[in-house]
């Protein structure tokens, strides 16, 4: 089966990416930073500073990965509750905390089912969740839910660049680097030729918000990052 394939529906795309990141889970900070020449971590407190003042405010950081948000956020005062569907990344978030002493809270979870009660954040954050989990709309339901009225979400996410010669520049850079760092990491150039097939799949930033009001948000917007190859969506539950 191909990598567009296995990943076209939310069955094949739930365990195929739980396994991919299990893989690369030693190699995410690394290729975070070769991928976006560096800037990963400038964007990331970015769309923390858009939160304002976290002080004494409960924050749920999804798809946390190695917990570079939820430690911003908790080293901004707020109480942190980060969420990840891979083991391996919440183990590698855990040992980063410890060793800054920051007191953000780790738990294996799925964005589309989440262990959390009804209206019990204050904000939600996500640093290339959106895309990458297996049902979107689902996933938009649940960070409704969980959110208090009134309460916000901030992701960052890759864009689908509207302009054709733009997006396939875009792609050819992704597809050419993500082949050989895979082969270069792992021998397997599908591993990070993942990250340009998800970006054809996605909705786009237009879509993305629209599907945020629908799910229940009262307002939803995105900022454009690098151009708008990336993109930081703000919306808020009425």
């Amino acid at each position: 089966m191909s990598l567009r394939s296995a990943i076209s529906t939310p069955a094949g795309k739930h365990p195929y990416v739980r396994r991919l990141f299990t893989t690369i889970a030693h190699r995410y900070d690394l290729i975070t930073v070769v991928l976006s020449y560096g800037q990963d971590g400038r964007w990331k407190r970015r769309l923390v500073g858009m939160a304002g003042p976290l002080q004494c405010r409960r924050v749920l950081d999804l798809a946390c990965g190695t917990g570079d948000i939820a430690l911003l956020a908790s080293a901004a005062g707020a109480d942190v509750i980060a969420v990840d569907i891979t083991p391996a990344m919440i183990a590698l978030a855990r040992m980063k905390a410890h060793a800054r002493g920051v007191p953000a809270r780790f738990l294996v979870g799925d964005m589309t089912a989440l262990p959390l009660p009804d209206a019990c954040v204050d904000l939600v954050t996500t640093g290339y969740g959106l895309r990458n989990v297996s049902d979107l709309d689902a996933a938009l339901r649940e960070i409704h839910r969980v959110l208090k009225p009134g309460g916000r979400l901030l992701s960052l996410d890759f864009n689908r660049p509207s302009w054709a010669p733009v997006r396939a520049a875009y792609h050819a850079y992704l597809t050419g680097v993500g082949s050989a760092l895979g082969w270069l990491l792992h021998r397997d150039p599908d591993t990070y030729r993942y990250i340009p097939e998800s970006i054809r799949l996605y909705p786009g930033a237009s879509a993305v918000a629209d599907r945020l009001r629908a799910a229940g948000f009262g307002a939803a917007r995105w900022h454009r990052v690098l151009g708008g190859l990336l993109a930081i969506h703000d919306a808020k539950r009425a």
